[in-house]
């Protein structure tokens, strides 16, 4: 008996009207992901020149942190940030590529590919969804708790 590939078994096609609404979602990704990759270019040039920023306006925030120290915690936080928002992005742009590989080449594997990285796109944020949601219950019982017996 000879082994079969999973498009035999189940002899899914696309057809031209799913083909086009697929080169057209990778067209949007390609932008997105590039606008993406500049957003992460405008964090770190933040995280960089966050330490001089808050140190010249140290002066400014008052006595309980200083302004070197405010701009470190500052710039490790958008730092942190443009690390976190490089994994969607990067997802995104690899699956837009190989959309556009796979079209251009007629190359089934290239398309595969391009949606395995769809799928890592959504689960990161996904994933990343649950976490920004569990923090801010977090946050909201540790607000409530401390207004009751904060008296």
């Amino acid at each position: 008996m000879e082994e079969t590939s999973v498009f035999e078994k189940f002899d899914l096609q696309l057809d031209l009207a799913a083909k086009d609404f697929v080169k057209e979602i990778a067209k949007w990704a390609y932008f997105l992901s590039i606008l993406g990759y500049v957003g992460i270019g405008l964090l770190l040039i933040i995280a960089v020149f966050a330490g001089t920023l808050f140190s010249a306006f140290g002066g400014v925030f008052g006595g309980g942190i200083q302004g070197g120290s405010l701009g470190f915690m500052m710039g490790f936080i958008y730092f942190a940030m443009a690390a976190i928002y490089f994994f969607p992005v990067y997802y995104l742009h690899k699956f837009a590529s190989n959309a556009k590989k796979a079209f251009r080449e007629n190359d089934s594997e290239a398309l595969t590919t391009s949606f395995q990285y769809l799928k890592s796109h959504y689960k990161f944020i996904g994933i990343f969804v649950l976490v920004l949601l569990a923090l801010y219950g977090l946050i909201i019982v540790f607000a409530v708790l401390g207004g009751l017996f904060g008296r």
